[in-house]
């Protein structure tokens, strides 16, 4: 129903807050939101997969709080990541000679000064242009949170990615995998596909971290000692 599908994009994707499409509430709404039924199979298998052995530690009402809280929290810093990376293309625009109305025209129908165009790189502008317009869904962020809750309560058990069948501690699998998401990010290249919000999943490990940093000085009845091993 592609109708009713690209509906429901344009009103729950996350939108960069500087479009006109953004509201508040898609910093909940894109997590439940997935480009492709391989983009959720995924996304639910690896909730099953690590949520589960939490959900029996935890019980079901801490591990949606924490859920929730590292997937609004990857919402927030993807889009501090984006904002910060508009704003360095904006800047280099208004050195190029561009006004602000001009580059507000340029954002909503792509038409711009060829001579204008010219003092800008190429990369400078597909970067404005693609974070403006760009719009994120998936559970992802809320996912790494989770991987990165798992690694802390069973840093022992063995991981391993479906195309590298190796078993490797959870406790080095997980931090090798937010940093090669942190590279991504970075740098543009990705080793995973495009069209990855990479800071998506950086935020969500990273508030999934900070909350086990705080429930570990302030421990929540029922929370697991550090170095229990998954069975």
């Amino acid at each position: 129903m592609p109708d009713l599908g690209n509906a429901i994009l344009s009103h729950g994707a996350l939108f960069f807050p500087k479009n006109d499409a953004f509201h508040v509430g898609q910093l909940f709404s894109y997590m439940f939101l997935h480009g492709s039924f391989g983009h959720i199979l995924f996304n639910m298998f690896a909730l099953a997969s690590f949520g589960a052995p939490l959900t029996m530690v935890w019980g079901w009402r801490r591990f949606l709080i924490f859920y929730f809280a590292t997937g609004i929290g990857a919402a927030l810093i993807y889009t501090a990541a984006n904002y910060y990376q508009f704003s360095a293309a904006y800047e280099v625009l208004l050195e190029a000679g561009y006004r602000a109305d001009s580059i507000a025209s340029l954002l909503e129908t792509f038409k711009t000064d060829p001579t204008l165009a010219a003092k800008v790189p190429p990369e400078t502008m597909e970067s404005l242009l693609g974070i403006y317009h760009s719009r994120a869904v998936g559970a992802s962020g809320a996912i790494y949170g989770i991987l990165v809750a798992f690694g802390v309560l069973f840093p022992n058990a063995k991981l391993s990615l479906i195309f590298l069948p190796i078993p490797i501690a959870a406790k080095y699998f997980i931090p090798v995998l937010v940093l090669l998401d942190l590279f991504s990010g970075v740098t543009g290249f990705s080793l995973f596909g495009a069209g990855i919000a990479h800071f998506a999943h950086v935020g969500g490990a990273v508030i999934g971290f900070l909350i086990m940093l705080y429930w570990k000085k302030n421990p929540p009845l029922g929370l697991a000692p550090k170095g229990r091993d998954a069975t």
